[in-house]
């Protein structure tokens, strides 16, 4: 596993931190047959502890979101299983906030860890949201996410064939 230079542990914020290629398999998998069985991650003990089943119907629209949405927007495009990408962030403090109360209350790592952490990302920010740009999604405010969102479903109601 990667880790932070900067803190010592796992980098779980990395490329390198999960498989892309099972990733996109899964997608694949949940968009063709309707159902896919996905890993959950335990950060505190970096690992995975189980595994939980994802459901889809054909006419739902799904959404993969997260850290490293964006690396798996070309291969998706190629395979026709993407509707649309989108970089959703809000302003970095805002951010920072949300992502050490969401680590506080899971109890992610040691505080002072999530806090140094926190800092580091949110100083990192910029950076992140202009390579997710780079990889191919649209830059957008959260309140502007929802009538996107909409249109892609209605632009995708049919089954893929």
């Amino acid at each position: 596993m990667p880790r932070s230079a900067e803190l010592g542990i796992v980098d779980w914020d990395h490329p390198d931190s999960w498989n892309r290629v099972e990733a996109v398999g899964a997608l694949e998998t949940l968009v063709d047959r309707g159902v896919v069985e996905t890993p959950v991650y335990d950060i505190a003990r970096n690992r995975a502890v189980a595994t939980t089943t994802l459901h889809a119907r054909p006419t739902d629209l799904v959404l993969a979101e997260g850290i490293f949405a964006a690396e798996v927007i070309g291969e998706l495009r190629e395979r026709e299983l993407l509707a649309g990408a989108y970089c959703v962030h809000h302003h970095r403090f805002v951010t920072f906030v949300w992502r050490l109360l969401r680590d506080l209350s899971e109890r992610r790592k040691p505080p002072w860890t999530l806090v140094r952490r926190g800092l580091a990302l949110m100083r990192d920010e910029p950076r992140v949201v202009a390579r997710q740009a780079a990889l191919g999604a649209v830059s957008a405010r959260a309140k502007d996410l929802e009538p996107m969102l909409s249109g892609l479903a209605t632009a995708a109601g049919q089954p893929r064939s």
